[in-house]
């Protein structure tokens, strides 16, 4: 997905072509241009292993609210557009979707070739990414460990279901100047690391969230630190997360009574070793169907 960044795209582009091309058959490629920029489509058009579609919308664009970002409902338009082309005009029944500003690791093809077969046999899946909101080098460890990961977070859209994330992102946002203006980049984006069914994988999540030890207490970022094994920190309610998520360094972003990158109000992470720090709500162990913890 692209825009008025050629120097961006071309970085993407070459970051794709040197995993995507021993699968290029499973993979084909494409680049969707928003708008006229001339200098992006002639990037675009001068790599032969992909396709270009360009989307032009001249529209005056109508916020909802005053004071709103016009680019985002650019970025909605565009989206909708290219999505409608490859599923309805080209027949995919499934599509990557990377920004002009991103690299993929070595392992991007496979992830989500693996992750497929989730997607297609779990009704409660509604997408799979690649990226984790908290996958800064700090906070994670194993690159074979996914979460599920509430994208759409407002509750009539996603509708219960959840997205699959990695702990390690297989995608690396290099793009400071954007449409968010760089307001995240410096301190969660750039220090990011690269690199079965619903009913088991609660089962299984359960077990690590009951067998973490319980911290309490003001300074639970220094008790957490001073514990062997992984760690359990409850929180009463939106402040108070945002008070503990602040105290790790973690997204404090919540909307709709979701934390950012939370399953079932749990947000998981890894705190200076192997070490995960559970922050959990306070309807998350009914949830997840812990009787004692």
């Amino acid at each position: 997905m692209a825009c008025n960044r050629p120097d961006y795209l071309e970085r993407t582009i070459e970051s794709v072509l040197k995993y995507q091309q021993s699968v290029a058959s499973k993979f084909p490629l494409f680049v969707s241009q928003d708008g006229p920029n001339e200098n992006v489509k002639s990037k675009a058009l001068s790599y032969k292993q992909l396709s270009y579609m360009q989307h032009l919308d001249f529209e005056e664009v109508h916020t909802e609210r005053p004071g709103e970002i016009i680019a985002y409902y650019k970025i909605a338009s565009h989206y909708k557009w290219a999505l409608d082309q490859l599923f309805n005009k080209h027949n995919f029944y499934r599509v990557i979707i990377l920004e002009d500003d991103m690299e993929i690791a070595p392992d991007f093809f496979e992830y989500f070739e693996a992750a497929a077969a989730l997607l297609d046999s779990d009704k409660t899946i509604m997408a799979v990414s690649s990226w984790n909101d908290n996958g800064q080098k700090q906070y994670v460890h194993d690159p074979n460990f996914t979460y599920w990961d509430d994208w759409l977070r407002l509750q009539e859209n996603h509708k219960g279901r959840q997205f699959i994330r990695p702990e390690v992102c297989r995608t690396y946002n290099f793009g400071e100047h954007g449409s968010s203006m760089g307001q995240f980049f410096k301190q969660y984006l750039e220090p990011i690391k690269l690199n079965d069914v619903h009913d088991n994988y609660v089962r299984y999540f359960a077990n690590l969230v009951s067998n973490a030890k319980p911290v309490q207490g003001a300074d639970a970022v220094l008790k957490a630190y001073n514990i062997d094994g992984d760690v359990r920190v409850h929180y009463k309610d939106q402040p108070d997360f945002e008070r503990i998520a602040r105290q790790f360094g973690i997204f404090e972003e919540w909307k709709d009574g979701v934390p950012r990158a939370a399953y079932k109000g749990v947000v998981v992470f890894r705190f200076q070793t192997a070490r995960r720090i559970f922050l959990v709500g306070p309807d998350s162990l009914r949830q997840l169907g812990i009787q004692h913890a």
